[in-house]
């Protein structure tokens, strides 16, 4: 859904979007200590007369095998494809995934109490990123999947993004009441522009 919006949003078919991929792989670094995360580049080939059944098998197939090589080192396929580096962005996508489907684990010792503390406003650290976290009742059922965007400031103004995110949701409506829809043909335009152009 996320590279059906990015498609209709930028005009393009060719979607490329990053993603956290967490994981040791190896058994002899279990007893290591710290977090091992590498960044994958999922890309979609989005095209418009495609049913989003079939984007999603497509998009299935291609990002399992890029998770079958998510052990290669990101700096190292930046330097095999030899991007050019700027700290001004990332050298193979601009756009961020990350979906966060875990249970947050609890901390208690005798005496102590512990709270989460809000750390601020998120810093964008890339042009449009999309959170996906899920939350659990106290069955363990799935209760909510909360998506929030972050945002490049001198790239997107508030508003911008709200439209996106309302246009995010009108794809998923859209898709999950009939799977077989052209892409293509999802309307993503919001009231105020259907009001704007219409005759």
């Amino acid at each position: 859904v996320f590279a059906v919006l990015l498609s209709r949003l930028s005009n393009s078919t060719d979607i490329s979007i990053g993603t956290p991929s967490a994981g040791r792989g190896e058994q002899k670094l279990d007893d290591l200590v710290g977090m091992f995360v590498n960044t994958l580049v999922l890309r979609t080939r989005v095209q418009r007369a495609d049913s989003f059944l079939d984007l999603l098998q497509q998009a299935k197939e291609t990002d399992l095998a890029a998770f079958g090589n998510a052990d290669v080192p990101f700096e190292r396929l930046v330097d095999a494809l030899g991007r050019a580096r700027s700290t001004a962005y990332t050298p193979l996508f601009q756009v961020m995934l990350t979906f966060q489907n875990h249970t947050t684990g609890t901390f208690e010792l005798p005496g102590l109490r512990i709270e989460a503390l809000d750390a601020g406003d998120d810093q964008a650290k890339f042009d449009l990123q999309l959170t996906a976290v899920e939350s659990f009742d106290e069955a363990g059922s799935l209760a909510a999947i909360e998506a929030t965007f972050t945002y490049a400031t001198a790239l997107f103004t508030e508003a911008s993004v709200a439209t996106f995110a309302e246009r995010f949701g009108k794809i998923l409506e859209a898709v999950t009441a009939d799977p077989t829809v052209a892409v293509g043909s999802i309307d993503v335009l919001t009231e105020d522009e259907k009001a704007e152009f219409a005759p």
